[in-house]
């Protein structure tokens, strides 16, 4: 017992420098579902306590139904970004991250990121496995759009707003138009009611007979007296009267 455990020991001891410089690589999320048309991202972490510095590189791959694995990008330590029209790879040390673009549903599939060293005995290593799952693209009916406008709370409230303001404006000008006609009405009416008026003021014309007084005079004979003895006759005088044409009064 005492023997292995010396063994065991110095072999930990030997290995100890090399186990600390070992990487581990690990892809999230494990499994991830997009629609089409959309993208899908993965994260790939390079962990290891004591970095030496020693150049490496990232590549990604995707195999399907686990079938031979196909590289479909790659970036360096010192590399920040990588695009193509298909992949975009950002490297966030010890982080790197790759972005599938414009997803198809034969992008499904399951992928996985691979460490390649230069100058350490474990060249390549490879993280776990992740799967993409690309779904159909929701289909929206032609048919169903207008109902979908005609439904909408937006729209509704425009045309009864239109509707008010249309009303609004009839109301105005029916308005407008009563008192217009009021106000017309009623300046004629004064009109002919002050013309009334002053026909009706004007005083009617009142005849009155007058009695105009005068004193007459008599003409007497020029022949000489006869003296009443001799002639007791009476003698009988007349007067003619001219009374003026009749004036009109106005009563006070």
């Amino acid at each position: 017992v005492e023997v292995a455990l010396v063994d065991l020991c110095a072999i930990l001891l030997c290995c100890g420098p090399m186990l600390t410089c070992c990487r581990r690589v690990t892809i999230s999320p494990a499994v991830l579902t997009r629609p089409e048309g959309d993208k899908a991202t993965f994260y790939c972490n390079i962990s290891r306590e004591n970095d030496s510095g020693s150049e490496y590189s990232l590549n990604w791959y995707k195999e399907t139904n686990h079938s031979q694995a196909q590289k479909t990008a790659e970036i360096s330590r010192y590399k920040p970004t990588t695009e193509t029209e298909k992949y975009r790879l950002i490297n966030n040390t010890p982080f790197f991250e790759i972005e599938i673009l414009n997803l198809h549903q034969n992008d499904s599939g399951f992928y996985y990121c691979g460490l390649i060293t230069f100058y350490e005995p474990n060249k390549v290593m490879e993280s776990k496995r992740a799967q993409l799952i690309v779904t159909a693209a929701p289909q929206v009916n032609a048919t169903d759009e207008p109902e979908m406008e005609e439904g909408s709370p937006s729209e509704h409230i425009k045309a009864m707003l239109l509707g008010i303001l249309l009303l609004a404006g009839v109301i105005v000008l029916l308005i407008f138009g009563y008192l217009t006609f009021t106000y017309r009405r009623r300046g004629m009416l004064n009109h002919h009611d002050g013309v009334t008026l002053q026909k009706e003021e004007k005083p009617p014309v009142v005849f009155v007979s007058t009695v105009d007084y005068g004193v007459l005079e008599f003409q007497r004979d020029q022949h000489s007296p006869v003296p009443s003895k001799t002639q007791p006759v009476e003698q009988t005088e007349y007067a003619t009267i001219i009374f003026p044409e009749e004036k009109p009064v106005t009563p006070e």
